[in-house]
């Protein structure tokens, strides 16, 4: 046989023609490990991203023992300290979007409550908004912090509330994220969680999305396997998110910031979606009303978001936020 003709390529063309059919075979073995993941392992990828996003935020995750509770938080930044609390059925990865745009700024410390996300729980022990403010001093003075701005939202602005009441020698400035615990005026979630029925337990993608109605304005965009990989540490939590549930439709637990607002001696902010499903808007008011001994007092409202303005105005909450730490 006629030996074969060598190739009248330049060599530089030969190495970038090897060079690209590498890099396409790389790229087709990622689709098919990515694909292969979301399809069959999707808490990979889900877990993933999270830690992309903290990476974006310049956090780290830490964790430390204080008090009964291995408590798992995020670290980072510098400058003044803010304390973030998330709030029920909720974890600390809901402030990550937030996080990225204070952290330039201050020094932030987002932990997840005893008993959600990563910290450790006992389903002996009480989880309700008084127990967790008792804990998080055990958390504060295990990390040595001194006074802080303390942001709660939700069932976290409950504890942050409390805990500012009872400890404010360690809270500089308080600022509450459509916040439970105050009064406001009855709505379709409160006469439905009064009478026991829980939206935030769920055990399918529509179920998931019911609740996703409830507290957005707008549906986030989140990919189906996504989806099932929340919905599958809902369903984990049943037990534990029924158990909570029920201690906080208790008066003192639900008014436990109402009952405390004359013990608030710092300057307080007031931060509402103002169509929220939630906590209707009117809780601002009892807020503000209630503020008798608060050297200062800023309310805010924002439009087009539901109950979480951190993560449909991410922005907006970050501006609010920091003129209000930088006034004071």
């Amino acid at each position: 046989m006629p030996a074969t003709a060598p190739s009248t390529r330049p060599l530089w063309q030969r190495m970038l023609i090897r060079r690209l059919k590498f890099l396409a075979i790389v790229a087709v073995l990622l689709a098919v490990l990515l694909g292969g993941s979301y399809l069959f392992a999707p808490q990979w990828l889900f877990r993933a991203n999270v830690a992309r996003e903290a990476m974006a935020a310049h956090l780290e995750k830490k964790s430390v023992q204080a008090g009964d509770t291995r408590w798992s938080y995020y670290e980072g930044g510098e400058g003044p300290t803010i304390v973030l609390l998330h709030g029920f059925a909720d974890s600390k990865e809901v402030w990550l979007p937030l996080a990225r745009l204070l952290t330039p700024h201050f020094h932030l410390v987002i932990p997840d409550l005893p008993g959600w996300g990563e910290s450790s729980r006992d389903m002996a022990a009480r989880y309700d908004v008084v127990a967790q403010a008792k804990r998080l001093q055990d958390f504060v003075q295990a990390l040595g912090l001194g006074r802080v701005l303390l942001v709660g939202h939700s069932m976290g602005g409950a504890v942050a509330g409390v805990y500012a009441a009872e400890h404010p020698e360690h809270v500089g400035e308080l600022a509450l994220l459509d916040a439970f615990g105050l009064k406001f005026k009855e709505n379709a979630f409160a006469r439905e969680t009064l009478a026991g029925k829980d939206p935030f337990v769920f055990s399918d993608r529509a179920g998931f999305w019911r609740a996703a109605d409830l507290v957005f304005d707008t549906r986030p965009t989140i990919p189906g396997r996504f989806v099932d990989v929340l919905v599958a540490r809902n369903v984990r939590d049943h037990a534990f998110i029924a158990k909570v549930f029920d201690e906080l439709r208790q008066p003192s637990q639900y008014l436990a910031v109402q009952d405390r607002l004359d013990k608030l001696t710092m300057p307080v902010l007031g931060l509402w979606c103002h169509d929220d499903k939630v906590i209707d808007i009117s809780a601002l008011d009892s807020l503000r009303n209630g503020l008798v001994h608060a050297p200062a007092i800023s309310a805010s409202t924002l439009n087009g978001c539901g109950h979480m303005p951190e993560l449909e105005k991410p922005d907006e909450t970050a501006r609010i936020l920091t003129a209000f730490a930088l006034s004071h």
